[in-house]
């Protein structure tokens, strides 16, 4: 239970915490949460407390969240590499490359085999270059880069070298391709559906995704995130039911 853990937290010597994160959710909501937690069951006031990786808000999974002096190691986590299971959506695409924004630019899909989608990401695997999505928190001239492409103003992200170590299909239901991705650090999953919907001709988004693994951190050792929110709701309905009876 993930309230037993952080009781066990020794904010003086560190710790890590494997979360699993859940939708709609930012990385910084759930170190945030984290933060009032750990204050509250501790009375430390003040406690340092990282990420080792940002999860889109649309991603779910893996979080390694370092407390203390733990957070010394972020950056060494953060250049582990990574594994991802989740669904592209094939027939369209859409502005930030997943369903943040409405699908658009739709194509006639129906031709695809397996086969030819087996040979698209075989051409994305290994040693390659990719753009980053436009919306993304890549910093430019100090903005975000989302900063901009919500204002509709052209942007210049270079394409930088990461490294797909395997790229494998686990079900073919058209419009629905699910996957498995073994890759480098700073890899955009997202980019990966758009650059495999060029390379089908036509047009792919990330529908669905999930960080499995960080180095040998495994999603099945993460601590579920749902008591916490559970937690939120009873003492919000506790203070409705408080206000209706005053």
């Amino acid at each position: 239970m993930i309230l037993t853990a952080l009781q066990k937290i020794n904010v003086e010597e560190g710790s890590i915490l494997l979360i699993n994160k859940p939708l709609r959710w930012t990385s910084f909501d759930v170190i945030n949460k984290l933060k009032y937690e750990i204050k509250t069951i501790t009375g430390h006031k003040k406690i340092k407390i990282g990420h080792a990786g940002t999860l889109d808000p649309l991603a779910t999974g893996l979080l390694i969240v370092c407390v203390g002096k733990y957070t010394k190691k972020i950056a060494e986590f953060q250049n582990l590499d990574k594994r991802y299971t989740g669904t592209f959506t094939v027939g369209a695409t859409t502005k930030s490359y997943d369903l943040e924004h409405l699908p658009e630019n739709f194509l006639p899909y129906n031709h695809l085999t397996l086969e030819d989608v087996k040979k698209a990401c075989a051409q994305l695997t290994g040693n390659i270059f990719q753009t980053p999505p436009a919306y993304s928190a890549i910093k430019l001239k100090g903005k975000s880069a989302f900063e901009y492409a919500r204002q509709n103003k052209e942007i210049n992200l270079k394409p930088k070298k990461v490294t797909i170590f395997s790229f494998d299909i686990t079900r073919f239901s058209l419009p629905e391709i699910d996957f498995e991705i073994h890759c480098s650090k700073g890899t955009y999953i997202r980019s990966i559906a758009n650059d495999l919907g060029k390379t089908l001709g036509c047009g792919a988004y990330l529908s669905s995704l999930c960080r499995t693994q960080i180095g040998s951190f495994n999603i099945s050792e993460a601590h579920d995130f749902s008591p916490l929110i559970n937690e939120d709701k009873i003492k919000k309905n506790a203070t409705k039911k408080r206000n209706f009876e005053l």
